[in-house]
Order: C-alpha cells, then sequence, then structure tokens
C-alpha cells in the first residue's frame, strides 16, 4: 500500500467519526435502512458463510491478527525507531479501517431506536412494582428448581452438553419468532469461545464478533447460567447492540423455552438482577425475598459467585474499565451498568403482557 493511499485513508478516520455521529442522531434513519434494511442482509449473509464451523473462526482472526502485528513491529523495527511518525500513520491506517468496518458490519446498531420503542414499553418502575415482581421471580425459581430436581435442597445440574444447549436456544427463538416476528433467527452461529478462559479472567459471559457476526459464549462457565447467556449474545445477532436490550431478548427467550432447565436458567437470571436492583433500595425485603429461595437455589447462586471469585485478578477492572468506556463512547450513557436496566424492561413487559 503506498503512503499516499495510506494518508488518505488515515485522513478518512475522522471523517467517519463525524459521520457515524451525525447519522446516528437520526435513530428512525438507522432503525430503517440499517438495522431493519442493510444489517440482516450482512449478518445472515456472514452466519450463512461461518456459522456451520464448529469453532471460532473470527478467534482464530483475532489471533493471526495480533501474530501479525508482532510480527510486523519486529521486522520493522529500525524503521519504527528512525521514522515513527510513519509507524504512527500505519496504526491511523488501522483504526481507520477496523473503525469503518465495525460499523458497517454492526456497529451502527448502536445508534438504533431502543427496544421500548420496539416493544411499547417503558423502563421506569416503582419500588412496589419491582418488589412484587422480585416476588414472583423468586417464587418461578423455586417451582422450577423443586420440579427438575424433586428437592429444595439439590442444586439445579443441567444435563446437556453446550452443542446441545446452543441448539435448545436456537429452537427457543423459533418459539419465539411466532409471538415476536422482529426475532426471526436464520443462518445459526452461536459458538464456545476459543478463549473462554481469557473471557472468564476479564469476567465476561461471552461476546459478538462483529466482524464475523459469530456469537461467542463463555464455555467454562457454570451450565445452569447458558442458557440465559446463550439468549443474550444471539440477541446481538439480531441487531440489538445495548446490553438491556440484550438481557431482556434473552430472558423472553429462554422463560419461553419448552424446555424447563432453561425456564430455570431465565428466572434464576432475572432474579439476580432484581434481588440486586431491590437491596440498593430496600435491603431489608431483599433480605426477606432471600431468606424464601430453596436452598438449593442458593447453591446455584454460591457456585456462579465462587466461579467468578476463582478468576478474579488485579485487571479484571482495567477491563470493565475499558469495556465501560467502549459503550458510552457508543451510545450507550449507562455504560456497563446499562446490563441492571433489563429490569425495568422486564417489569413493564410483564405489566403489559404477563
Amino acid at each position: 500500500m503506498g503512503q499516499k493511499t495510506k494518508t488518505s485513508i488515515a485522513l478518512a478516520l475522522p471523517i467517519q467519526i463525524l459521520l457515524v455521529k451525525w447519522i446516528g442522531s437520526y435513530p428512525n434513519f438507522v432503525e430503517n435502512y440499517y438495522s431493519n434494511g442493510l444489517y440482516p442482509l450482512i449478518s445472515k449473509t456472514l452466519r450463512f458463510f461461518l456459522g456451520w464451523i464448529p469453532f471460532s473462526f473470527g478467534d482464530l482472526l483475532y489471533t493471526a491478527l495480533v501474530i501479525l502485528g508482532i510480527r510486523y513491529v519486529y521486522k520493522h523495527w529500525k524503521t519504527i525507531r528512525t521514522k515513527p511518525l510513519l509507524f504512527l500513520k500505519d496504526i491511523v491506517v488501522v483504526l481507520s479501517i477496523t473503525y469503518f468496518a465495525f460499523h458497517f458490519l454492526w456497529g451502527m446498531n448502536y445508534y438504533r431506536q431502543p427496544i421500548t420503542w420496539k416493544m411499547g414499553i417503558e423502563k421506569e418502575y416503582t419500588l412496589s412494582e419491582l418488589i412484587d415482581f422480585t416476588q414472583y421471580l423468586a417464587e418461578r425459581t423455586n417451582t422450577y428448581q423443586m420440579d427438575i430436581t424433586g428437592d429444595s435442597l439439590a442444586a439445579v445440574e443441567v444435563p446437556y452438553s453446550r452443542r446441545e444447549i446452543f441448539q435448545k436456544t436456537e429452537e427457543g427463538y423459533i418459539k419465539l419468532q411466532k409471538y415476536y416476528p422482529d426475532f426471526e433467527y436464520q443462518n445459526h452461529s452461536l459458538k464456545s469461545s476459543i478463549y473462554s478462559i481469557p473471557l472468564t479472567y476479564m469476567g465476561y459471559g461471552g461476546y459478538l464478533n462483529p466482524f464475523t457476526n459469530e456469537a461467542q459464549v463463555n464455555g467454562i462457565m457454570p451450565f445452569f447460567r447458558l442458557p440465559a447467556v446463550s439468549g443474550h449474545e444471539v440477541g446481538h445477532q439480531l441487531g440489538y447492540s445495548a446490553e438491556d436490550a440484550t438481557n431482556f431478548i434473552g430472558f423472553l427467550v429462554t422463560s419461553n423455552s419448552d424446555d424447563i432447565y432453561f425456564k430455570y436458567s431465565a428466572y434464576n437470571h432475572a432474579l439476580g438482577y432484581c434481588l440486586s436492583d431491590l437491596a440498593r433500595k430496600n435491603e431489608a425485603k431483599s433480605k426477606e425475598i432471600i431468606a424464601q429461595l430453596h436452598p438449593g437455589v442458593k447453591k446455584n447462586y454460591q457456585e456462579l459467585r465462587s466461579f467468578w471469585e476463582s478468576y478474579q485478578n488485579p485487571l479484571e477492572p482495567m477491563f470493565k474499565a475499558i469495556f465501560n468506556t467502549f459503550l458510552k463512547v457508543n451510545n450507550q450513557k449507562e455504560g456497563i451498568l446499562s446490563y441492571h436496566s433489563v429490569v425495568g424492561l422486564m417489569i413493564n413487559h410483564h405489566k403489559k403482557r404477563g
């Protein structure tokens, strides 16, 4: 690539940033022409070509790019030292190409209409509504735990393999589509990440590769949580970038599943968010509801807590801070706290639809 071409690509970066922010200020335009126009064609095409591969092509792509980057620095170290501005230009060129690919292939979904607009529900709720809904979730979680184990003392153990969980997630979306046609899921591409251990050290349950449209799930986390996470990541594939939206979609697909283990995963996951929210607003009531939970349910929560604690490390807060900044830069004002906004979506959906 010639220096003139590199200069043109590098200069295009600030223009791209301004253009994305300008287009993003028109969410109706993004919703109609990107999220429901261009993006479905892109995502289905990528999943058609890559979904059949049993491993994560995107993870391998990232690995190859890192190796090539290290190799480039090693081979051109003398030039980098003597001509640092040219190296800086190369970095900006890579950033410019990456920025374009990210927003073209998936990232413009950050600027679409929120799911509250799509579903016709609100986020706001009262304390009494939160208490009632949390109580409801606790009762459902206890019921499914008892139906599965037959013993209130026993933790739920999911008997499926990862592949079976992914298959049942796909089946769940087929059922959900009957009620919500916008959640149609074709050309499946749901996989366990090759880098599940590094993801765990970073504190992540999964992610969507925006360049390959593969939904990556942390495959080593406790299996009772895997259905909810799988549903969440597929929500990203469908073009919903906001974390509260995909948490909500994940709840819908798992709670409406015909599989009782998926139902348990849905209500257990949702209950965790609501109890956390309630603890900040009325700690006494939160403790009262926690006391009602079956010991088996508490064992599952302890299993999940122990899993994350065993991988805690000094760098995890840094990774969370980076992701928090990433979300805020991409039109998610609440940052990482947006995950918890799912509480309002679930409460208002429950009020509206039951």
